[in-house]
């Protein structure tokens, strides 16, 4: 088991505190050990490639249908000997059947127009007994995570799903409640061994801080080159000077971040849902 002091290590400086307890999930319900075989899709930058090779003696294999992010990941972690990253589609894996101890959907699902047949190539994948780890956005959602699109669903039914004010709608198909999710990864053959909701208590407009304005401000190197290496989810051993405009801005959500627990009763309001599914034996 990968000691939580890592964990924390890893994601002291994360802004998101939603992320942060994705992060803290996934380890959880993947156990990395041994030279356990992972698959991570979609990879994005590669940023739980980089966590699970910080910590792990794991082969990892990341995959993501956006070329852009596939040659970002490559950049920063294609020297390492036991990562690998593709192009690959969740419809459409180029792996051999049974071949992975482990696969993370994480923030995948309700992206895709048909989930149940992404899950069941995820099944294709796994190896009888492997692990499934599944996260997506709440549809029952705390109203200060994402204020516009709450108020916009409460009266008039509707929310806006592209743009810098999408909030936890950006580009997605749907959110889900948990019923749904786990019946979607029941569909697909997984049994369901664990369900968490996570990420109760936040700080107010949290998702539009940080994806509205904080990434595109980052993303567009105007940041002092101090802030961006604070900011850098790929950075682990650079802290910042106390007074750092991202270290105190951490500080500030992490105030509000303490009051959640590792998982919170299903009917309450929060911002992920998280599942681990497992392959039946033969």
């Amino acid at each position: 088991m990968v000691d939580p002091d890592s964990i924390e290590y890893m994601t002291r400086n994360e802004a998101d505190m939603a992320f942060k307890r994705r992060v803290k999930t996934i380890f959880d319900f993947v156990n990395p050990h041994g030279e356990m075989r992972i698959l991570d899709l979609p990879c994005g930058r590669g940023f739980y490639l980089n966590m699970f090779q910080y910590v792990s003696n794991c082969e990892l294999v990341g995959a993501d249908l956006d070329w852009r992010v596939v040659k970002t990941a490559r950049q920063v972690l294609g020297h390492l000997a036991k990562v690998h990253i593709h192009h690959a589609s969740i419809y459409s894996m180029p792996y051999p059947r049974d071949c992975f101890d482990a696969v993370i959907l994480s923030e995948i699902i309700e992206h895709i127009d048909d989930d149940i047949r992404g899950l069941k190539e995820a099944y294709r994948v796994l190896k009888p007994g492997g692990v499934l780890v599944v996260t997506v956005p709440n549809a029952n959602y705390p109203f200060w995570w994402d204020p516009i699109n709450k108020t916009l669903e409460r009266l008039l039914n509707r929310h806006i799903q592209r743009g810098p004010l999408a909030g936890i709608w950006a580009n997605h198909v749907r959110l889900y409640t948990p019923g749904e999710l786990r019946a979607s990864v029941e569909e697909a053959g997984f049994e369901v061994e664990e369900e968490r909701a996570m990420t109760r208590h936040c700080f107010p407009f949290s998702h539009n801080l940080v994806y509205g304005f904080g990434k595109p401000l980052l993303e567009s190197g105007i940041l002092s080159k101090s802030m961006q290496s604070v900011a850098d989810r790929h950075d682990f051993d650079t802290n910042g000077a106390r007074l750092n405009p991202i270290k105190l801005g951490v500080a500030l959500f992490n105030a509000f971040d303490r009051k959640n627990g590792a998982s919170e009763p299903p009917e309450i309001a929060t911002v992920n849902l998280a599942l681990k599914g497992r392959k039946p034996n033969a």
